[in-house]
């Protein structure tokens, strides 16, 4: 069994600033990831997808993001700057080494991989975020349903659905995106339960987050008063102006799934060809069963970012895990060296 001081699990950008920090600290981490390369979830998600941040306000610690630092970039950018950030870190960094169990051994921690690799640390950061593990809410009459079915974890591009009948479920960002990209090329309708809260991308020139930086609002622990309000989905005129055409158009959440279609609230029956749910995410933590780490629906107990009941156990990518901006690129640095400082 192979000793190291501090493992990382997952090389996404949670794990990529974890590193980061780690090396900074003297302790050169091994990180383990299941994929070919680096980059977490950002490879697999929709084509256009777009962040909402400016690339100023979008970098990992110690490399800004390149290029103008007020554009918005696309999904290749960031993937293509998380794996040139992995490939400059002083790390141990084994790629297609899925962790599927973590045990405790005389106050460490012992690592399994899929591979059969077997590793013991006194430090563990779980940087596998909450953007692997899909959300599919149990629906009414969803097993009924022939059409199809897709999270918008597997949303790829609107070509596919061209002159089909479409429902989006969900009110945030992704889902407002997906739903005003498909209705290029198929009827589509948002279904969430709450109508859309629209904040502008800008306000009295700047960039939202510029506020948010400047005001203290980005490092300020407003989970309970955010979770509170509407989801609010940022845009900069062009979602809100679609959605006023009724291209796409916004209803209430049907009541039930039938065979071939939905039942709106209001009692009428329609045929539908295609679900879309963009209904988040959940921690993509199983490795951590037995340990005594999660809760019973899965999610660690944790106080800040270390661990409530395993020590040396951390986490890192969570969101508001310790601020509104935890579970972002900017935002899990300062996460990270927090969790590093009381586990190391």
């Amino acid at each position: 069994m192979e000793h190291t001081p501090l493992i990382v699990v997952g090389a996404g950008q949670a794990g990529l600033a974890t590193a980061h920090e780690a090396a900074r600290r003297g302790v050169r981490p091994l990180v383990l990831e299941a994929a070919d390369d680096a980059g977490g979830s950002w490879p697999h998600h929709y084509d256009s997808l777009t962040l909402f941040s400016p690339a100023r306000f979008s970098g990992l610690p110690g490399r800004p993001m390149p290029g103008d630092g007020d554009r918005y970039p696309r999904r290749d950018e960031v993937v293509s700057y998380l794996r040139a950030y992995a490939r400059d870190l002083d790390a141990d960094t084994r790629y297609g080494q899925r962790v599927t169990g973590v045990g405790r051994s005389g106050g460490h921690l012992t690592v399994t991989t899929a591979t059969g690799a077997r590793f013991r640390t006194p430090a563990l950061v779980a940087a596998t975020g909450e953007f692997s593990r899909p959300h599919r809410p149990a629906l009414p009459g969803l097993d009924e349903f022939s059409g199809t079915v897709l999270h918008s974890s597997e949303y790829r591009s609107p070509e596919s659905f061209a002159g089909r009948r479409v429902v989006v479920v969900g009110g945030g960002n992704s889902a407002v995106q997906i739903a005003a990209e498909l209705a290029a090329t198929a009827r589509v309708t948002l279904a969430s339960r709450a109508p859309i809260a629209w904040m502008g991308q800008r306000l009295l020139g700047r960039d939202l987050h510029w506020w948010f930086v400047r005001s203290g609002l980005d490092t300020a622990p407003i989970r309970r008063y955010w979770e509170r309000g509407p989801v609010l989905v940022r845009d900069d005129g062009r979602y809100r102006a679609a959605f006023d055409s009724g291209d796409p158009d916004r209803r209430e959440m049907f009541t039930n799934l039938t065979e071939h279609g939905v039942e709106w609230a209001d009692g009428t029956k329609e045929d539908v060809d295609a679900l879309v749910l963009a209904t988040g995410f959940r921690p993509a933590l199983g490795y951590l069963d037995g340990t005594g780490a999660l809760d019973g629906d899965g999610r660690p107990l944790q106080s800040r970012g270390v661990s409530a009941s395993v020590p040396g156990l951390g986490f890192v990518g969570l969101e508001f895990q310790r601020s509104f901006s935890s579970a972002t690129l900017r935002g899990v640095g300062r996460d990270a060296r927090h969790v590093l400082r009381r586990i190391l």
